[in-house]
């Protein structure tokens, strides 16, 4: 089992980004809450890792925190819902607003995110009730992770934000109305949040 990973980050393209540790590229895949963190690419960065085996694909998550693993973790034990979705999750919300909804039975903020219907709503907030001790106690001390505010955003930065959106869930019509609004001289990651942050208050 792979835990932890520290190297250099060599590429990122959300949800995806190659972290090279002594020579051998690793692939992963992250929640645009740990993305919205990372470091430019060149620079050090440390993750926490989450490993799934299956018959086609050897599949690697990365984490900023403990305590996002940890939720993840618990999503991916409930009925129905596998890793896309659980990523999706954490993509929409932190994992105290996702305590919250789940300790209010608050099932409507949870239909906001993509792939989560009436029917799944529900089944969250049942199972995960359960899963709390699972998670909510775990670190959440971040990794050596850093947000690259202040960087020059090329102009394709819109388009990879919506092509990641989509990515995530969301149909193509809506990953375009939830950055419809948002300022475009940011960073892709910081255009996700973004658009993520509007498409739940709304």
């Amino acid at each position: 089992m792979i835990g932890r990973l520290t190297g250099l980050l060599l590429e990122k393209q959300p949800p995806w980004m190659v972290v090279d540790v002594h020579g051998v590229g690793y692939e992963l895949e992250a929640s645009m809450n740990t993305f919205v963190a990372l470091p430019a690419p060149g620079e050090q960065v440390s993750l926490y890792t989450h490993l799934t085996i299956r018959d086609d694909a050897h599949l690697l998550y990365g984490f900023g925190r403990e305590h996002e693993r940890a939720l993840f973790r618990a999503l991916i034990k409930v009925n129905g819902v596998g890793p896309k979705l659980a990523l999706a999750i954490l993509s929409g919300m932190d994992e105290d607003a996702f305590m919250r909804c789940i300790r209010d039975d608050d099932s409507k903020a949870l239909t906001k995110l993509p792939g989560v219907g009436k029917k799944t709503a529900e089944r969250l907030i049942i199972e995960m009730r359960d899963r709390f001790p699972e998670w909510e106690h775990g670190s959440d001390a971040p990794l050596a992770l850093e947000a690259t505010n202040g960087r020059t955003a090329p102009r394709d930065h819109l388009a990879d934000a919506e092509a990641a959106l989509v990515s995530l869930g969301y149909k193509l019509t809506e990953a375009a109305k939830m950055l419809a609004d948002v300022d475009p001289n940011q960073t892709t990651e910081a255009l996700i949040k973004a658009a993520l942050t509007k498409r739940m208050a709304g």
